[in-house]
């Protein structure tokens, strides 16, 4: 007769029943690498307008600083997601951070403008950080845990982006500008060290060969749609340069989207992403974000604007950077109350909530931009919008995707959203720069272009709300929830066959 087996007592020092150290603190390593990243990527807007006397490289030259950023992370995301899924979550988003070091390396070294802008584009690699860890956060964390938890990573890229412009700032008004990369160089590395030690590897993994034909397609569909939308504004609409670039886009992505649906194992599901549960999350991804961020791009310009504009604060960067920051806390503060949402209402009331919350802070900058408390309370409503949306995404992907597609799925949501981001950033230029009017020499937007661009993005959101809205019931189905025992058994089963 079997017996059960001895209980094996909790090692010296630890309290019985409480999770170890490392336990604890997979969440608050997991949400400070979100941060983390998103301080990255917003750190060098501060430094744009002396780049070129600082690297004697042209304007338009050190806007691929931002470009290189936005076209690595939106080809890499989905690749690096789907490679999480496949050879393990942990893995792959500590090299994400480790790349994301390097670059930051590269960055305080030089001054050469090749380098930066290479530099840049390895940082790119770390917009997969976010989908990651929520995948990582589904497969380790209980069910009553888990959508608090993945609330709070979804914040951390306003929280980060709110935090890291104002830093920047400081570090650059007061010392060299290589110190700003050096101090983030630092806190790349505690990043890279502290996820490898508290952050367990996921025992969720999809089998199968890597589908290399199809990353190579959307890198190449997505670098060519990307390409033409962000530098559209400065080369021109009509250009054929930007239309061939469209063309090309329209033509890879075509092909590539025939050869997905007949791979085995392809890089992106397609035929996930064609149910309704889904494609209608990606498609309310692409509206937040472009509603998302015209808030961050016109607030900054706004209260930057000379007051000889009649409307315009003339603010230093510095307190630009300070503008912005209640938005960032109210981000780390509302995390919690979305969970709450997603789990009363389920998280489609939660986005639709969030969407139609944007829209009534854009509302609020159309009936007054010239009064600092005003556009503060607004860019605040849209960032706490911009949190009850992001929080409710992720959920509903992991409720709609079985569990070892999590980290592929999420990253699709966050390129679509990156995709938003890039077309937001080109319709507000286009918006401003066609309502324009001299001002000592050089054009500057007029307050009428301002309030076009809040209007556009204000009817996004509505869009987006309509979206969520129309998504089907979102309760998590069976063939959804990660089965942990079973999936480490068929992995187990598989070592041993192989």
């Amino acid at each position: 007769m079997d017996q059960d087996p001895a209980p094996i007592p909790p090692p010296s020092g630890t309290t019985p029943g409480a999770p170890p150290l490392r336990d604890r603190l997979t969440i608050p390593v997991l949400a400070s690498g979100g941060i983390l990243m998103a301080v990255m990527q917003t750190v060098v807007v501060p430094l744009l307008p002396d780049l070129p006397r600082l690297t004697g490289a042209s304007a338009a030259t050190v806007s691929w600083m931002v470009t290189a950023t936005l076209l690595s992370g939106a080809v890499l995301t989905p690749v690096l997601g789907r490679a999480g899924d496949m050879y393990g979550k942990r893995r792959v988003l500590t090299a994400a951070l480790v790349l994301m070091t390097a670059g930051s390396v590269m960055c305080a070294l030089s001054s050469d403008i090749a380098v930066l802008i290479a530099a840049r584009a390895l940082q790119g690699a770390a917009a997969s950080v976010v989908p990651l860890s929520i995948s990582i956060l589904r497969d380790e964390l209980p069910p009553e845990r888990r959508g608090s938890a993945v609330a709070l990573m979804s914040s951390t890229v306003g929280i980060g982006a709110a935090l890291g412009l104002p830093l920047a700032a400081l570090v650059i008004q007061y010392a060299d500008w290589h110190t700003m990369f050096w101090l983030t160089s630092a806190l790349g590395a505690a990043g890279v060290t502290a996820t490898w030690w508290a952050v367990k590897e996921s025992p969720v993994r999809e089998p199968g060969r890597f589908d290399v034909l199809g990353a190579l397609g959307i890198a190449a569909g997505l670098t060519c749609l990307l390409l033409a939308v962000s530098q559209g504004g400065t080369w021109g609409w009509g250009s054929p340069r930007v239309l061939g670039l469209f063309a090309t886009a329209v033509t890879v992505l075509a092909l590539w989207w025939w050869q997905q649906l007949r791979t085995p194992r392809p890089l992106v599901d397609l035929r996930l992403v064609s149910r309704p549960r889904v494609g209608l999350s990606h498609v309310a991804a692409l509206l937040t974000g472009f509603a998302f961020y015209a808030n961050s791009l016109v607030t900054a310009q706004l209260v930057q604007a000379p007051k000889a504009t009649g409307y315009g604060l003339g603010l230093s960067i510095v307190a630009t950077g300070l503008c912005l920051l209640p938005g960032g806390v109210t981000m780390l503060l509302f995390s919690p109350l979305s969970a709450r949402i997603s789990a009363a209402r389920g998280p489609r009331i939660t986005l639709a909530l969030g969407a139609a919350v944007i829209a009534c802070g854009y509302a609020l900058r159309i009936a007054d931009s010239r009064d600092l408390w005003m556009i503060i309370l607004g860019a605040t409503v849209v960032a706490t919008g911009t949190t009850l949306a992001y929080s409710a995404l992720p959920t509903l992907i992991l409720r709609a995707v079985p569990a070892g597609q999590t980290a592929s799925a999420n990253g699709v949501n966050v390129l679509m959203r990156t995709i938003g981001q890039a077309t937001s950033s080109a319709a507000v230029a286009a918006v401003l720069v066609h309502h324009s009017s001299p001002l000592g020499g050089l054009a500057v937007p007029t307050l009428h272009g301002y309030l076009l661009a809040f209007a556009m993005a204000g009817a996004v959101a509505l869009a987006a709300c309509a979206a969520a809205l129309s998504i089907p019931g979102d309760r998590p189905s069976d063939d959804t929830r990660p089965a942990r025992g079973a999936t480490r058994g068929a992995r187990d089963g598989a070592m041993e066959g192989a």
